[in-house]
Order: C-alpha cells, then sequence, then structure tokens
C-alpha cells in the first residue's frame, strides 16, 4: 500500500504540472479565477500599500517658462536623436505596397483597404505600418502605436473602433517588435548579435547615433508620405505602454500631431523606484531627460494651436504605471500649459477595469476629447 502511494506521488504531481500548462496556454478552468485571484491580490496591494514617493519639487523639474522654452528644447531633442543630420523632413518610405491581403483583418467593417509602408533605418532596423482606409472617411487620421506586447495586431478592437467612426488608422509596432526585422549586427569590441530587446539598443550608442531614432524616425517619415499623398485634416496618436511613451515623445517633437493619447505610458523619473515603473531601455536614457524630462515632454506635447496631450492610468493596471501617483505632478503641469498661449493638458484615471490595456471606457474618452 505504501509503495503504491510513492508511486502515485510523482505521477500525482506531473498530471498537476501538466495541467496547470494547459490552463495557462489554453485558458481552461480555473484560469479565470486564479486571475480575479491575481488581479484582486494586486488591487488590494495598490490600495493599502502605497509606494514610496520621495519628496520632490516638482515645480523645479520643469525647464519651461514659455513658448521660447518649448522651441529651444524641441530643437535639442532632434539635435540629439538625429545628430547632425538634422530633422528627416523630406525622407519617404522605402517602399509601399497597396491593398495587401492580411487574414487577420478580414472581420474588419468599413475597412475599405490596407496599404503598407516599409521604413528602412541604420543597422538594417526597419518599420512595417498598416494604413487602413475606411470606406467611409471623416478625412482625420489616428496613428496607433503598439507597446511591448509585440504586433499592433494586439490593438485589433482599438483600430476597427475608429474606422467604424471612420477615420483612418495608422498603426506601429515598436521597434525589434511585431513584423519588424531583429537585424544581426557587428558590434566594435563585442562581436555579432542578434537584436531582440532594446535593452541591446545601448549598444549602438555613440557620438554619431542615438537609437531612439528607431523610435520616433518611422513616424516622421510615414506623415512626410501621408502630407505629399493624402490631405487629412488632422492628425492624432493613440499609444498603449510602451506606444504610449512613443507617442509622447514623438508628439513633442513633431507639431504636425494634434491630440495625443497616452494609455498607460509613461511616468517622471522621480516615481518609478518601483520595479514595475522602471521601464525599457528608452524610458531610462539620461542624455536624453536630461535635455528634456517627462514633465518637459508633457508640456511639449500638449503645447500649441488647437494641440492636446491626455494621459489615461489604469488604476489597477497589473504591469505598469497603476494607482494614482500622477497627482503628485498634475496640478503643476496643467499649471505651466495654460499659461501658455495654447494647449491642453488632462489626466484621466481608469477604474473600470483590472487589466493593462485601453479600456472601452478609454476609447470612449479619447473619442469625445477628439470631437470637442
Amino acid at each position: 500500500m505504501k509503495k503504491n502511494i510513492l508511486i502515485l506521488i510523482p505521477i500525482l504531481l506531473i498530471s498537476v504540472f501538466i495541467y496547470g500548462v494547459f490552463v495557462g496556454t489554453y485558458k481552461i478552468f480555473p484560469y479565470e479565477e486564479l486571475n480575479s485571484f491575481k488581479s484582486f491580490t494586486l488591487n488590494e496591494k495598490i490600495i493599502s500599500e502605497p509606494p514610496i514617493v520621495y519628496e520632490t519639487n516638482v515645480s523645479e523639474l520643469i525647464k519651461i517658462k514659455n513658448n521660447n522654452d518649448i522651441s529651444k528644447l524641441r530643437s535639442n531633442l532632434i539635435d540629439f536623436i538625429w545628430k547632425d543630420n538634422g530633422f528627416p523632413d523630406s525622407k519617404l518610405p522605402a517602399s509601399i505596397d497597396e491593398n495587401i491581403s492580411n487574414s487577420n483583418y478580414n472581420d474588419f467593417s468599413n475597412l475599405k483597404q490596407i496599404n503598407q509602408l516599409n521604413i528602412e533605418m541604420e543597422y538594417g532596423v526597419n518599420s512595417l505600418a498598416y494604413l487602413f482606409i475606411p470606406e467611409s472617411s471623416n478625412n482625420e487620421l489616428i496613428i496607433y502605436h503598439q507597446g511591448h506586447g509585440g504586433n499592433f495586431f494586439k490593438g485589433k478592437d482599438t483600430i476597427q473602433y475608429f474606422l467604424e467612426k471612420n477615420y483612418s488608422v495608422l498603426a506601429f509596432s515598436m521597434p525589434l517588435l511585431g513584423m519588424n526585422e531583429q537585424p544581426i549586427v557587428d558590434i566594435s569590441n563585442l562581436g555579432k548579435i542578434k537584436l531582440t530587446s532594446h535593452e541591446h539598443l545601448r549598444f549602438l550608442e555613440s557620438d554619431d547615433f542615438s537609437p531612439i531614432l528607431f523610435f520616433v524616425e518611422p513616424l516622421v517619415v510615414s506623415l512626410n508620405y501621408l502630407d505629399k499623398n493624402y490631405n487629412f485634416d488632422h492628425y492624432h496618436m493613440i499609444g498603449i505602454s510602451g506606444g504610449g511613451w512613443n507617442v509622447t515623445l514623438f508628439s513633442a517633437i513633431d507639431e504636425r500631431i494634434s491630440q495625443t493619447y497616452s494609455v498607460a505610458g509613461s511616468l517622471p523619473i522621480y516615481l518609478r523606484s518601483i520595479p514595475e515603473n522602471r521601464g525599457d531601455y528608452e524610458q531610462w536614457v539620461p542624455e536624453l531627460y536630461q535635455i528634456a524630462n517627462y514633465l518637459d515632454l508633457y508640456i511639449m506635447s500638449s503645447s500649441g494651436e488647437n494641440r492636446k496631450f491626455i494621459q489615461i492610468f489604469n488604476k489597477y493596471d497589473p504591469c505598469c504605471f497603476s494607482g494614482e501617483l500622477f497627482r503628485t505632478y498634475e496640478n503643476e503641469v496643467s499649471d505651466v500649459v495654460s499659461k501658455l498661449d495654447n494647449g491642453h493638458f488632462e489626466i484621466f484615471l481608469d477604474d473600470t477595469h483590472k487589466n493593462h490595456k485601453i479600456s472601452e471606457n478609454s476609447l470612449e474618452i479619447i473619442s469625445n476629447s477628439i470631437k470637442n
């Protein structure tokens, strides 16, 4: 009897392990129950154990006092990212593939066609963007930027939401992610490595090159193409997670963007003590944020005629930037923006769900904001 029990124990453990793998992979019972418990535990932690915030004079961190300061910081950012080459206002995509077929989007409504923009950059890094053109158009463009989750297909619901409202949508994945290439590069004194992570990009930094270029140049090049070939009334941007960071930096640099919506995208450096708020390589480049810190970027993205920058945070986000840490800088940034000639800055807290996503509530906030 005892011998039989000893034989059964490892069989039972192996069976439990295999079933656990199936639960996680195929989301069968009790996946939802376990996931709900995880969210509940996380929410309780957020509510009962707010992260420590070290005393910081936020007003003193803000460099911007007037519109001249914005112009100076914008110029300095361009010099840092593109070095002596200047802003690439004439660069266009390497090629355009019109009316492509992709079965992932066969179920989209109000979709006339998809055009693929192929953008090539240094070191073999590229960016493939999809331009979703609606059957019925309001002549406005939404730029959707996916985060570290990978392919912009993960933002399918957001893309469809705005297509149904007659917007054209230009969708991007972050460099090295989604359909984008992961080239092999030969780095001096280190050898050949495959660029599979944004952390690898730091090895490409030099006096003559900044890898931050990979995050913003695809957007510049795409807008150059749209300016030349279309006649949209306005360009708006929406980004989730790392994509939220991406749209924040880009709209601070390029004034062609009217309204920008960053969902779970970033917090200032002084609020990054807890690990889940640290972010990837691009959110921690000292030379970049010494030029314009996050507070400055928020103001730059907000300022200008008919320009607007909105941050949305998921209160119970299991990934990053959860809670209400934004309250430590919200009023200070708003005060600066209100003293400038034009622009609008605002923050929304989404407490309607417990996920790292752009929720239906957030989509309604964005849609209503664009109309106003």
